[in-house]
């Protein structure tokens, strides 16, 4: 059976990731392709290029992603991504022909007004543009077009592994809890945000077998690194209570096989 994984995107909440596809793999399941947006593209680079969650996770810590975003000196922009290449060419292939597991990445060509979705060629500028947030980051340029977050009109890329998969496992990070009051501008832009995001997902969930979303993650801030070891472990543990409860993700794993990881 193909099995396919999606993610969505959602800043360091995307760790969650991580966590679910650690716990998918204790089980034996592995993918035949996937796909992910923004965070959901960085984290599926990673994993398409045959990394343990474990180590990619020991990987972002250390290195610390956030290091590699400069100021940006002119453009459309607060902040630069053209730095994250040097992390980037330490752990990934050139092109997405050279990862071991197929991947499509979704980001947003600004001129046009439409989604775009990477599977070959270059890699590592489709990964930067998919996680370029609007006028946060400078825009990236690819072939003469203008690429921004891939999250304005697609944050969960799933129809594009439909054809090719038998299965598909969807991992999002965005679940709000309801709020008795709202305090603030910054908390209402950010609510507001996410509320939009997971208006334009939960149309597509209904088009994955499974879903696994660690409930009220949406509440974390975008950029809020010092919950990466409990953001990765409500991942794990949904992923863990899915697995229990879901029957169609057991049968599943009675038939899959354990995957191949080089690292």
């Amino acid at each position: 059976m193909k099995i396919g994984l999606v993610m969505s995107g959602g800043g360091i909440r995307g760790i969650a990731h991580l966590g679910v596809v650690k716990a998918l793999y204790e089980e034996g399941i592995s993918f035949s392709k996937i796909s992910g947006t923004s965070a959901g593209a960085i984290v599926g680079a990673f994993l398409a290029n045959g990394y343990h969650p474990d180590y990619i996770l020991h990987t972002f810590k250390v290195t610390n992603l956030f290091r590699y975003i400069k100021p940006t000196i002119k453009g459309f922009g607060l902040l630069s991504l053209q730095n994250t290449n040097i992390l980037y060419q330490q752990f990934l292939p050139k092109t997405f022909e050279e990862l071991k597991t197929p991947l499509v990445v979704a980001a947003t060509d600004i001129g046009n007004a439409r989604i775009a979705y990477f599977s070959s060629g270059e890699l590592i500028k489709p990964i930067q543009a998919s996680s370029c947030i609007p006028a946060v980051f400078k825009p990236i340029e690819i072939d003469g077009k203008v690429y921004v977050d891939g999250g304005l009109l697609d944050n969960f890329p799933v129809e594009v592994i439909m054809d090719d998969c038998d299965f598909i496992i969807g991992s999002c990070c965005n679940h709000l809890e309801k709020i008795d009051a709202v305090s603030g501008i910054k908390l209402i832009i950010e609510r507001s945000v996410i509320i939009s995001l997971n208006a334009r997902t939960d149309s597509k969930k209904s088009l994955c077998n499974v879903i696994i979303e660690p409930k009220g993650l949406g509440g974390t801030s975008l950029f809020h690194v010092k919950r990466t070891d409990q953001i990765f472990e409500m991942g794990y543990l949904a992923a863990k209570q899915e697995l229990a409860n879901n029957p169609e993700l057991k049968a599943i794993v009675s038939n899959s096989k354990l995957p191949q990881l080089e690292k």
